[in-house]
């Protein structure tokens, strides 16, 4: 949703406002987004008429109003405005590097990835994804995807899944394990 460049600007208290054209809307008051440069949440999304937009609302989006105008007008449907704020570094990045794990929590985090598995309806998975991502990793998700018969954007969910627990991260190409996810792969070789 955002350049790298508007991200530094929201980051820095610069920018707060963002405009988007959707059918529906595809944010809600409180909800939140990760991005590069952390967790962007979101105070507010209101629809608004194209006549209603100020040079002030541009600014506050980091454009001219022309600039605004134009990008705006790129496709149809309701603008909506929405109240930017920046809330933080992803926790995940916390996370993923938590590595001192407990027994209890190695536990923990098996039992929820068994779970997984067991919802599965192509059978267990997680394993086999953590040992595909350690053995391959920067390498490009279609290529290790389609090594085990799964396309790349299939393998890809499953692949966030396992970033959610802090146990992936995304690399500009591919993936790699975490300090987390090497424990966590090395206590569920030593469970079997």
């Amino acid at each position: 949703m955002f350049s790298n460049s508007d991200l530094e600007r929201i980051v820095a208290g610069e920018i707060d406002l963002a405009f988007r054209v959707w059918r529906r809307p595809m944010h809600t008051v409180g909800g939140r987004q990760r991005t590069r440069a952390g967790v962007v949440g979101f105070t507010s999304v209101e629809p608004v008429e194209a006549a209603d937009l100020s040079e002030v609302d541009a600014a506050r989006a980091g454009c001219t109003l022309d600039e605004l105008e134009q990008f705006l007008a790129r496709k149809e449907g309701t603008i909506y405005r929405i109240g930017l704020q920046f809330l933080g570094a992803d926790e995940r990045v916390a996370l993923r590097e938590q590595d001192r794990l407990a027994p209890d929590e190695l536990d923990e985090i098996a039992g929820r990835l068994a779970g997984m598995d067991a919802r599965s309806s192509r059978g267990p998975w997680t394993r086999q994804f953590l040992e595909l991502i350690e053995a391959r990793p920067a390498e490009l998700a279609e290529t290790i995807g389609a090594s085990i018969g799964w396309d790349r954007a299939p393998f890809k969910v499953p692949v966030r899944r396992l970033k959610e627990l802090g146990l992936t991260e995304s690399l500009p190409t591919g993936y790699r394990l975490s300090p987390r996810g090497r424990a966590v792969l090395a206590h569920l070789r030593r469970q079997t």
